[in-house]
């Protein structure tokens, strides 16, 4: 692993075999996230952290006096890799458990979910899927390669699939009868999560599947606030579920960094995400940005 300053910019680069480097997204994003905000007045930081943890506990305890929709509200802390400490993000995770266990239903951060006696939750990365680009496989055929070897390795278990390696349409175009069935549900990163929700039902009902069966896992920059929305306007209609990542481990005076870790190469060859979002696009060769682009229209 290898660090460089461009400018205001720093560079943080993994190399070696896949299976050794990929965990440094995890530990190099949290060691520079809180490594950071150490500079910070932790008094301050840590006084209005938990007056903005107790209005968002306040605010999800508060669905118990809705109309109760057809499926329930279900969250969980997505928020390790941007938190502002380790003890911060223990504190947070403890506090919703304590407080809205109806509601909280795990966090992807593993070592809290054994020490508190929580799920860890996860779903399928960019980075699995992206690896496929640089398999062998025909590119355009790299989302049905990695959604079935997904179904074979899992056997029904992690049954969410993520939609924006290089885009909702292009990834419906992929997700036919068979991979519907096999699946759980979709997971949103990226672009309007209303417009790509009804995408997502419009597609069920197209393939003739109940979407009531089915969830929709939205993780892209939410809030409480944003996931309560969400979820009113989708719970009727569909399972849900909310990984709230930054702003529930680091919601602060101080602003989160806009930090992230992608894969850009893999045996040799540009790998590639375009995203729904275009400011969310991740490649350092435009050339097959652009021949992606093409082979996906």
């Amino acid at each position: 692993i290898e660090a460089r300053a461009e400018g205001n910019q720093l560079s943080i680069v993994a190399r070696g075999p896949q299976v050794h480097v990929m965990g440094f997204e995890i530990f190099v994003l949290y060691i520079v996230n809180e490594l950071y905000f150490r500079r910070m007045d932790p008094a301050a930081a840590l006084a209005e952290g938990r007056r903005r943890l107790a209005a968002k506990i306040a605010s999800v305890q508060a669905l118990a006096t809705e109309v109760q929709r057809r499926h329930p509200f279900e969250m969980f802390d997505f928020g390790l890799r941007r938190r502002y400490s380790g003890d911060w993000q223990r504190e947070v995770v403890r506090s919703f458990a304590a407080q809205a266990p109806q509601w909280f239903k795990g966090t992807s951060n593993v070592l809290l979910a054994r020490d508190l006696g929580l799920v860890p939750i996860g779903t399928m990365a960019h980075e699995y899927l992206q690896t496929y680009q640089a398999l062998g496989v025909r590119l355009r055929d790299f989302q049905k390669a990695a959604l079935e070897d997904w179904v074979q390795e899992y056997r029904g278990d992690l049954g969410i699939a993520l939609t924006d390696t290089v885009g909702m349409d292009a990834f419906l175009a992929d997700f036919d009868l068979y991979f519907a069935k096999l699946f759980d549900g979709l997971r949103h990163d990226s672009g309007d999560p209303i417009l790509w929700g009804e995408k997502a039902l419009a597609h069920y009902v197209k393939l003739r599947i109940d979407a009531r069966t089915k969830r929709l896992v939205f993780s892209d920059a939410l809030t409480v606030p944003k996931a309560l929305n969400l979820y009113r306007h989708f719970a009727d209609r569909v399972m849900t579920g909310f990984g709230i990542g930054t702003k529930l481990t680091n919601d602060t005076p101080y602003p989160a960094l806009n930090i992230v870790m992608k894969l850009t190469r893999c045996n040799g060859q540009q790998v590639a995400k375009l995203s729904d979002e275009p400011s969310k696009a991740q490649s350092t060769d435009t050339t097959f940005i652009a021949y992606l682009r093409q082979v996906f229209n």
